[in-house]
């Protein structure tokens, strides 16, 4: 199976910003836990809506609040658990601060600190996207704006429409809140 991959566009609201260090005016909840960047966080309203209303994917929902926007701080805790200096023997490396580091065995992968997605409030980690969630996933989620990043991680999704709302997600919006 391959996954779409489909080029991030940023959000204007983001320039200027850092990765990590986004304004809470800018951040929306989501449900049922953790936040986005606010045009993210309409599009998974709407996409989290559908998908409770299909067959097979209940319940849809990030792996934890922290698989949404991720802080500096988280990501940085994150990487540091996950990755280390000495060779591991994987062949999964990153670069941080100049310095190759390596994924420590059984571990998964992320961003080096300041580069992830989830940085910038577009990521959301799906908890168990795979059977009939993914399949679901795989038809709908272009439709809310979202795509995939990279082929071995089908559970993560960031939105990638910037400003250009889906119409989906402008349909969902005037069924919840009519004129």
């Amino acid at each position: 199976m391959k996954l779409p991959v489909v080029t991030v566009k940023l959000p204007k609201d983001l320039k200027g910003t850092k990765n990590g260090q986004l304004p809470a005016d800018i951040m929306r909840p989501i449900t049922p836990s953790g936040k986005l960047h606010h045009l993210a966080a309409r599009a998974w309203e709407a996409l989290h809506d559908a998908a409770m209303q299909a067959e097979g994917t209940k319940p849809f929902k990030p792996t934890s609040s922290a698989d949404a926007y991720r802080s500096f701080e988280q990501q940085l805790a994150g990487f540091m658990s996950r990755f280390v200096q000495k060779d591991t023997g994987t062949k999964t490396t990153r670069t941080y601060q100049g310095k190759k580091w390596f994924l420590k065995k059984g571990m998964a992968p992320m961003a080096s600190p300041g580069t992830s997605n989830h940085g910038w409030g577009l990521a959301v980690d799906v908890w168990s996207a795979n059977g009939l969630r993914l399949d679901w996933m795989l038809q709908n989620c272009a439709k809310f704006g979202f795509s995939w990043e990279v082929q071995s991680e089908p559970w993560h999704i960031r939105y990638v429409c910037g400003e250009d709302i889906p119409q989906a997600v402008l349909d969902f919006e005037a069924k919840v809140k009519p004129a």
